[in-house]
């Protein structure tokens, strides 16, 4: 499935702040915690909590987010399918990089072991 530049503009003007609350409530709603949801944040984009909390304050964009992030080296080992794209296959890479989050938050929610999240 190939996104659109309006789709990929879209994702791009996202606030992380409001994606963020969706992120918890899909994992404490299937018994994950938050901590784990930052552990698994902090992976992906060297973040720490204190760091994560203020981007949700400034309302950064998916664009703001990703520019200031340090993606971890093992990204490219995230694979598969999230929202009906395969994320190997995603050809703009700031929509890639929120659908590794996405695909990320959904492994936790899944109750997949953090180990094989953080591809260790």
């Amino acid at each position: 499935m190939k996104t659109t530049p309006k789709h990929n503009e879209r994702m791009a003007q996202m606030t992380f702040a409001s994606v963020y609350p969706h992120y918890v409530n899909k994992v404490e709603k299937k018994g994950r915690t938050i901590a784990e949801l930052h552990q698994v944040i902090e992976w992906l984009t060297g973040f720490n909590e204190k760091k994560q909390h203020q981007l949700i304050e400034e309302k950064v964009t998916f664009e703001e987010f990703f520019q200031k992030a340090n993606l971890n080296p093992n990204v490219k080992l995230i694979t598969g399918v999230i929202c009906g794209y395969r994320v190997e296959e995603i050809e703009n890479p700031l929509t890639q990089k929120v659908r590794y989050l996405d695909k990320l938050v959904d492994e936790l929610a899944k109750g997949k072991k953090m180990e094989k999240i953080l591809r260790e």
